[in-house]
């Protein structure tokens, strides 16, 4: 990617390093929480449950991050890509895009929708609209996953900014309203499969325009975000970790889905291409 001299975003909050305080999060809320984000189940449920909220004890706004750290510094000016996409496209319909928090963290860290845990991977939160990253994910995404290159590290931000693009939109809302009146648990899952891909699909808008616009895309980098994509895939996920694949238990989509649907807002960059919720997936 060409974009080490890309603006940085003021939008980032370091909270690596930080001491919490409150009672911890054990272990077994920690593989409820992630049996119910496998199971398509909003993990704040779970987590808001299972642990008292804490509180951080260092006082005042988390700070920037420093200058010299190049991991912080990259995610920083891919969140700050992130905005100037979605600032324009939005402006272009006539609405104003607020920009999304990224938050920065190690092990665990107090957010709206309950404690966060560096063992979740990156999440968005709707209740305070800010995406939360522990950076250790990055190097389980390349030896675990299989899908190196600051590319694959970009499609993960531009599609948790994915989920914060539908929460502006009221698409997150109308969604949960569907999980609330769904009459089993298949029904909650393959709607969690419908926002998963969609937002993969806005992912693949951003990367359009980072490549047409501002030219930051280079040969290669669409099939490091085409790998990332393919590794996170409930399929093969499951066969890894189970032996076996339950579709019913989705909430992400098959490895197929998620690149295709990447691959369409990347080759459209039209936000009508990526109405997950009419028709097949």
């Amino acid at each position: 990617m060409r974009i080490e001299d890309g603006r940085e975003s003021s939008n980032v909050e370091d909270r690596r390093g930080m001491r919490f305080g409150g009672k911890s999060i054990g272990l077994g809320t920690i593989v409820l929480a992630l049996v119910a984000m496998y199971f398509g189940v909003d993990p704040s449920i779970v987590l808001q449950g299972g642990a008292p909220a804490v509180s951080v004890e260092r006082q005042g706004p988390a700070p920037a991050p420093p200058a010299d750290d190049a991991a912080a510094r990259f995610v920083s000016q891919v969140l700050a890509d992130t905005e100037d996409t979605w600032r324009e496209l939005f402006k272009r319909n006539g609405m104003q895009y607020h920009d999304p928090k990224l938050v920065l963290f190690s092990d665990a860290t107090p957010t709206a929708c309950g404690t966060g845990q560096a063992a979740m991977g990156p999440f968005y939160c709707p209740g305070d609209q800010k995406v939360y990253i522990d950076l250790s994910f990055y190097r389980d995404l390349q030896t675990r996953f299989r899908a190196p290159g600051q590319m694959a590290q970009a499609y993960v931000i531009a599609h948790e900014v994915g989920h914060h693009v539908q929460n502006q939109l009221g698409i997150a809302d109308k969604v949960r309203q569907l999980q609330s009146q769904a009459r089993d648990q298949a029904h909650v899952n393959a709607l969690s499969v419908r926002m998963e891909l969609q937002a993969d699909c806005f992912a693949g808008i951003w990367a359009y325009h980072a490549k047409r616009t501002r030219q930051i895309i280079e040969q290669g980098d669409l099939e490091s975000a085409l790998t990332a994509a393919a590794a996170i895939g409930d399929d093969r996920l499951q066969r890894q970790t189970q032996g076996r694949i339950v579709p019913e238990s989705f909430t992400h989509g098959t490895s197929e889905q998620r690149v295709r649907w990447f691959r369409r807002g990347f080759d459209s960059g039209d936000l009508r291409q990526c109405n997950t919720f009419s028709g097949p997936v």
